[in-house]
């Protein structure tokens, strides 16, 4: 028996989540794992333009944070944190191939039972239902084998196609954090967006196929 699923401090985890296909081809999401060390580096480092505007400032390079040898260190942090019963962190793969995470994390349950949730994926499938599909099928396992009631993000309000990725799959906004989040070298206002389980039909992949967005795979 998996003991990662059997654990009664995070349910759905290990599962896969999946697939589903949209535009680009099929998606899953699936547990991030030490050999994806070479596929993340890369995508990282030739995507820094594209990421770094909307990320947590550090003071480390981003070179040598994103290196091939770095990763040993995030995944099993990552792991050790889902062991915990804290956070769910994902891979996105599309045909079978590495194009980004997701990530859900602060996972509450009791009285609360609610997460935040996260994401980022290559610059080469954007346009393609990659980051939309993977949030839906992320929210969906958020809501049904999570058994979670809330789910919330933030995103700066410059950030455009990331705005339009959360309300694709049904966020609504809920208020501007001011200075929330040190992001690209200042504090930046990030707006909070929400979605609880009452406000979904049926299921969050459902009503992408509904509107036609995806298809299942």
């Amino acid at each position: 028996m998996n003991v990662w699923r059997a654990s009664s401090q995070h349910p759905g985890w290990p599962m896969r989540v999946g697939p589903l296909r949209v535009a680009a081809g099929v998606i899953l999401l699936r547990p991030v794992r030490l050999r994806d060390a070479a596929a993340w580096s890369r995508a990282r480092l030739a995507d820094r333009a594209h990421l770094e505007p909307w990320e947590p400032s550090t003071e480390a390079d981003w070179t040598a944070r994103h290196s091939k040898s770095s990763w040993p260190a995030v995944c099993s942090s990552l792991r050790a944190e889902a062991r915990k019963g804290r956070t769910l962190p994902y891979a996105i793969e599309l045909a079978g191939r590495f194009c980004g995470q997701l990530t859900v994390g602060n996972v509450t349950h009791g009285a609360l039972r609610s997460a935040w949730i996260g994401y980022w994926v290559s610059s080469s499938v954007t346009g393609g239902g990659v980051a939309t599909g993977a949030l839906a099928l992320g929210l969906d396992h958020c809501f049904g084998p999570v058994r979670l009631h809330r789910v919330e993000a933030t995103v700066r309000p410059e950030n455009a196609a990331s705005r339009a990725v959360l309300a694709k799959v049904g966020f609504r906004e809920e208020g501007l954090l001011r200075r929330y989040l040190q992001v690209d070298g200042d504090w930046r206002d990030h707006l909070l967006v929400g979605l609880t389980a009452e406000e979904i039909y049926g299921s969050v992949t459902s009503a992408l196929v509904r509107d036609g967005h995806a298809n299942w795979a």
